[in-house]
């Protein structure tokens, strides 16, 4: 049975501050450290490597820590580790001289943040009724989407300041800030070690067969981490008890085609994203710009996720999808065009416009997609589709960015963009041909 919570939600929610605080250094560090990289003197192909690496880290991260949480039936400890650990990692990344020793680095980064991921959603739920799952999910979610954009906002102001306040150069610009992530992960530790809440006593079996059955009613633990499809904690969720096999035996083609079309699409996406800090740097934008450029996007997705999921009530979510994959079909190229052909000033008012864009439709693409496999997953074997789904998806930001680094060394970023919105527009005729497929069978089950 679920323990009553003893305190107020605020009260039991503040150690989510110190998680915030952390998560802000860690979101920061996702573009700070491949720009230091730059630095450093790293290509399209390293940066390209460099977020493949800290995307396939993540996975055995969370599945190594996940079950040593479920075997100690300990909670605190792995929040601390991945804070204490971050903090070490920023510092570490303060002394390294060579391009390499930041991917060795954040590679883990990435898996020492991985430990606390699949504790965390126990312990937000500690206390709680099963039907109120979805709102405390809600609440991480909001305390961690924060902490990420508020990390990107102040990497901006830091950026733009730091070298006309304190005269540094951009290498020490960026190592200074590493400094101040550090402390932040640091303090956010301090946080958590003194607000983090009573012993847990929800273990990580009845929390994964509880959750296995809201995945089966819902389609979802949670509509609200439906912004982020993908990562160590939601990976480590999706693949406990998922069975591959099963899972091809007993859905239909149809529902396989669209499983290809979003790993697919999830490649194109990081074949973009991948090399993009260094085709900004290359292009003459400068740190602080970059920042600024990553902000826009992070609140373009940020205020369209409510208005996105009011539109899925009354508008198709395949042509919502298909909407937005053929916007990110044309953006990404485009923002190589742009870069090469507008003036310094112009060019950056328009990536500003495209960015915005393309955060919007991120969020389009990140609600619909778990709404589609779940009305075409049987409903016995949905709680698997859906983890199929996000480990489908995180595959495909490895490998993108794997792809992404190595086109764009070898062949150019006019080529690799186009590449990237090719790709996307496949994945599109794909999940446009399985929506015909859907159509059709309803039509011939009516006859």
């Amino acid at each position: 049975m679920f323990n009553r919570p003893s305190s107020s939600t605020t009260g039991r929610d503040r150690w989510l501050v110190g998680w915030a605080l952390g998560y802000a250094a860690v979101g920061a560090s996702s573009l700070v450290v491949p720009l230091y990289a730059i630095e450093l003197g790293a290509s399209a192909l390293f940066v390209g490597l460099i977020a493949a690496t800290a995307a396939f880290a993540g996975a055995p991260g969370a599945i190594l820590w996940g079950r040593l949480a479920a075997r100690t039936k300990r909670r605190r400890p792995f929040v601390l580790v991945a804070l204490v650990s971050a903090a070490g990692v920023f510092g570490i990344l303060t002394q390294v001289d060579s391009p390499l020793a930041v991917l060795v680095a954040n590679t883990l980064l990435w898996f020492v943040v991985a430990a606390a991921a699949p504790v965390l959603n126990l312990i937000v739920v500690e206390g709680v009724p099963a039907d109120q799952w979805d709102r405390r999910f809600g609440v991480l979610n909001h305390y961690q989407g924060y902490g990420w954009l508020s990390g990107l906002v102040v990497g901006a102001v830091w950026s733009a300041l730091a070298p006309r306040v304190f005269d540094l150069s951009a290498l020490a610009v960026q190592r200074w800030f590493l400094v101040i992530s550090a402390v932040a992960a640091g303090a956010g530790a301090l946080l958590v070690r003194v607000w983090y809440p009573d012993q847990s006593t929800l273990s990580a079996t009845r929390f994964a067969r509880l959750s296995a059955g809201i995945r089966r009613q819902s389609g979802l633990i949670g509509r609200s981490v439906r912004a982020v499809p993908y990562g160590p904690s939601r990976m480590y969720w999706a693949l406990q008890g998922l069975d591959i096999g099963d899972l091809r035996s007993r859905v239909g083609p149809t529902l396989l085609s669209y499983l290809a079309a979003a790993t697919l699409f999830f490649v194109g996406f990081s074949v973009f994203f991948g090399p993009l800090p260094a085709y900004l740097v290359s292009s003459g934008r400068t740190a602080d710009e970059v920042f600024v450029l990553f902000v826009l996007s992070s609140l373009g997705s940020a205020v369209s996720y409510a208005r996105v999921g009011t539109l899925t009530a009354t508008h198709d979510s395949r042509q919502l999808q298909v909407g937005a994959l053929a916007t990110r079909g044309l953006a990404f190229p485009l923002v190589a065009i742009v870069g090469a052909r507008l003036t310094a000033g112009t060019s950056l008012v328009v990536l500003g416009a495209i960015f915005v864009v393309v955060g919007v439709t991120w969020a389009i693409i990140a609600v619909t997609a778990t709404g589609i496999v779940t009305r075409l997953a049987p409903e016995q074997v949905r709680g698997d589709a859906l983890g199929a789904y996000t480990a489908l998806a995180s595959l495909g930001g490895g490998i993108g960015s794997a792809l992404g680094g190595v086109v764009a060394d070898a062949f150019g970023y006019v080529v690799t963009f186009v590449l990237a919105g090719g790709v996307v527009v496949t994945a599109l005729v794909i999940v446009w041909s399985s929506g015909e497929k859907t159509v059709r069978g309803q039509l011939l089950s009516v006859e």
